[in-house]
């Protein structure tokens, strides 16, 4: 029977559109739980946007404790290109921090067009995003295993 690692898995979660946010956060503790991570083992970081999630997550990262992180959040596109600037500087800040730590951070920023299809990939008709987020970072802690 697999054990789960000693130690914590993280979850950095931006607060802006936590109408999204909140379910894709429900779905991965659902999933870290189910994968034997206690609440006590899954420390929980709220940041105000987007843009935030990777200085939380390196926050977590460089403690011993945390093996991995989970981050989620969800940009939506406006009126003007800003979407498209933050989603790409948030997924790039992301890769590095895991390739400079050598823990897996989970990729969980929704980045949809419109708000409905922020909500499929919340629990709706898509699935759940932060399930399917957290799902990778256990597969991956089991293949450093």
């Amino acid at each position: 029977m697999d054990e789960k690692p000693q130690g914590q898995i993280g979850v950095v979660v931006s607060t802006y559109n936590s109408n999204i946010t909140d379910r894709l956060l429900e779905g991965a503790l659902h999933t870290l739980r189910a994968g034997g991570f206690s609440d006590d083992s899954t420390p929980v970081v709220r940041v105000p946007g987007a843009w935030e999630l990777p200085l939380a997550a390196q926050n977590l990262a460089r403690r011993n404790e945390v093996l991995a992180v989970v981050t989620l959040g969800a940009v939506i596109r406006g009126e003007t290109t800003h979407d498209q600037h933050i989603n790409r500087a948030v997924s790039q800040a992301l890769m590095e921090l895991m390739l400079g730590t050598g823990k897996p951070i989970g990729f969980g920023l929704l980045t949809c067009n419109t708000l409905e299809q922020a909500i499929h990939r919340a629990g709706g008709n898509v699935g759940n995003k932060g399930c399917e987020t957290a799902e990778a970072v256990l597969a991956m802690l089991q293949l450093e295993r």
